[in-house]
């Protein structure tokens, strides 16, 4: 059996958020500080998919940014997937939400 990469995005997630290449993503919506939506082209079969989410970097600061928070976006989400950056800072320790200039996720099914 293979098992392949059903989705994949790469994308912009500061200012006015621009997906830089992508697989069966529609498009991104932003849900606020360091929140987005991801929206299949094609929904997932059921919930039970896996994800791989890339840490990001934020320019300004050259703090950290770990994807903390990844999960469908309701209990029967098969076309839509949520993602939430969290700011990780050795100087100020919190875990606040933060937009990225590089977020990088694949889910697989």
């Amino acid at each position: 059996t293979v098992y392949g990469c059903r989705s994949w995005v790469n994308f912009n997630g500061t200012g006015t958020i621009a997906i830089r290449d992508s697989g069966n993503v529609s498009s991104i919506t932003d849900q606020g500080v360091g929140n987005y939506t991801i929206n299949f082209a094609t929904n997932m079969p059921d919930v039970n998919y896996a994800t791989i989410v890339s840490p990001g970097y934020i320019e300004s600061t050259g703090a950290q940014q770990w994807v903390l928070t990844v999960a469908p976006a309701t209990s029967n989400a098969v076309g839509t997937y949520n993602v939430s950056n969290r700011l990780v800072d050795n100087d100020a320790p919190t875990m606040a939400a933060a937009d990225s200039t590089g977020v990088m996720v694949s889910i697989f099914r």
